[in-house]
């Protein structure tokens, strides 16, 4: 299985375990294992954003920090449900997003991420997140 301590040493083939274990590193919160699966050349493209693309980070600096602005908005941040696919350079992860923001609403919406692999590691992580309105926050029991 590979794990991010790992990942780097692993052949220079992503798998679809690999995918799982970056979805893991996602649901742990855990930045510097998601970091050892970009490549040094890493690209970040953004759902929302003011381009067609959305916004887009450039290099392990700033897809670190737009990586973190995501446990930042929803300190709960969820990405359950993963379902991965590989081929050849190009991948896929599906995924349902859940997140509660800091004034308690909530957010639940499908999302894929499109991925370009280059030397084993992720080249290009482009996501795409269905347009859903907020929910309400949860009502506590009094």
């Amino acid at each position: 299985m590979i794990t991010p301590e790992n990942a780097e040493n692993a052949q220079n083939t992503v798998t679809t375990d690999m995918l799982a274990a970056f979805s893991n590193a996602w649901n742990r919160h855990d930045l510097p294992a998601l970091m050892r699966f970009m490549h040094a050349d890493c690209v970040f493209e953004t759902a929302a954003g003011p381009e067609a693309w959305g916004a887009r980070h450039t290099g392990h600096k700033a897809v670190g920090k737009a990586f973190a602005s995501a446990w930042a908005a929803f300190p709960d941040a969820q990405w359950r449900n993963g379902r991965h696919l590989v081929m050849g350079e190009r991948g896929m992860s599906e995924w349902t997003f859940t997140g509660t923001a800091a004034d308690g609403t909530r957010s639940e919406s499908d999302g894929v991420d499109l991925f370009t692999f280059k030397d084993g590691k992720i080249l290009v992580k482009n996501v795409f997140r269905k347009a859903r309105s907020m929910l309400p926050a949860a009502s506590s029991a009094t």
